[in-house]
Formats: C-alpha cells, structure tokens, sequence
C-alpha cells in the first residue's frame, strides 16, 4: 500500500490557491462597497428632521409621518392618507400606530377595490429626556422586515405586489363563487337552503371495495 507524502512543492501550490482566493473575495467585497457607494451618492436616502418626545402629539406624528412620505419616489397615480389607528401602553414607553393607506383609483372605478397599507410606529420612552428625538419605525404590510428612516430606499415594488396578490387572491375566490353558482344551476339545487346543507351532513362515502 502506498501512502502519498504532500511535497513541500504540493503544500506551496495550495498556499497559493489559498492566498489568491482570499485576494478575490476581498477585491470582490471592495469593488461592491465602492458600487454602493456611488450610488447611495447618486441617489441619497433622504429623511427628516424628526421632533423630539417633548414636542410629541398624535396630530403632528401623522403629519410627520406624511412628511417623510413626501421624500418617497413613486408614480403619480397612487393615492394615500395617513390615520392614527392605536397607542399601545408598553413597559417604560407609548407606542402610537399609524397607517398608511395606499391606492390605485382609476377613472372607471374612482374607489379602488384594494390598497396597501404600510405601518408606522412611533415609540415614546418614558425613561429618557423630552429633547430625545421619537423614535419611529415602519412595516409594509404583509412583510415581516422592520425599516427605519434613513436607513433604506423606499421601493413602489413593495406596494405593487401587495395590491397584486390581493387581485389574485379576490380573483380566486370569485371563481370558486362562480363555480359553484354554475354547478347550482346545472342541479338546479340550492346550497343555501338548509335542508341541503343537512343532508350533505349526513351524506357517508361507500365502500366500493
């Protein structure tokens, strides 16, 4: 049986591969950190001046709120208004709940069907300084990630798939309506009543083996 012994020649060639793997994944990490860069550049998260605790109350929280909206990058059709929903008593601090209600109206249906909500909380804390800036976050609904001003691009995409998964969701639903209607007629049964309701109940499989 023969054993293979590494040469020192064999040991240096892996040192080598080694060195120069590590050499691409810096280089790649540095050329994606200079990308991001530019375009935080380009393109800066904008934010506002938020008030402080002291200055807090729920009417100038939603108008802050609708004016860091105000900074946000969307096509014109969408439509919002920002309500107060709820202030939440939690241990050293308030919580008040805001949403964001957002929309598509359209000159056939001026009511739009659905909407996407996003949202935001501002925290009060009881155990810090009136001149502490509030302290405000936000979700987009249907999603579980936190956001926080000035830390991320807003995205239209997030509003555009919420309002679309609702039309699928709404679209299926009418099919299974619909479907059932149909089968209805055919029968000329109706489902509703509650003789048939009992006697489906009622109704065991056969055993046809």
């Amino acid at each position: 049986m023969w054993i293979k012994v590494p040469t020192s020649q064999m040991m240096d060639t892996e040192d080598t591969q080694n060195v120069t793997e590590l050499a691409l994944a810096l280089a790649k990490n540095a050329i994606a950190a200079a990308i991001k860069s530019m375009e935080e550049a380009e393109n800066p998260i904008k934010n506002i001046d938020w008030i402080t605790q002291g200055e807090f109350t729920e009417e100038r929280g939603r108008k802050q709120i609708e004016e860091f909206i105000s900074n946000w990058e969307y096509q014109g059709r969408w439509l919002h208004y920002t309500e107060f929903l709820k202030r939440e008593d939690v241990i050293h601090s308030f919580h008040y709940i805001y949403c964001v209600h957002w929309s598509i109206p359209t000159a056939r249906r001026p009511i739009a069907r659905t909407t996407a909500s996003v949202y935001f909380t501002i925290k009060i804390n009881t155990n810090k300084p009136p001149d502490t800036p509030i302290d405000v976050s936000y979700v987009f609904e249907s999603h579980s990630c936190v956001h926080r001003p000035g830390m991320t691009h807003f995205q239209e995409k997030h509003l555009r798939d919420i309002i679309e998964a609702k039309y699928i969701l709404m679209n299926s639903n009418i099919f299974q309506f619909n479907s059932v209607r149909i089968f209805q007629n055919i029968l000329g049964i109706d489902f509703s009543s509650e003789c048939v309701k009992n006697t489906i109940l009622h109704i065991k499989p056969r055993n046809i083996y």
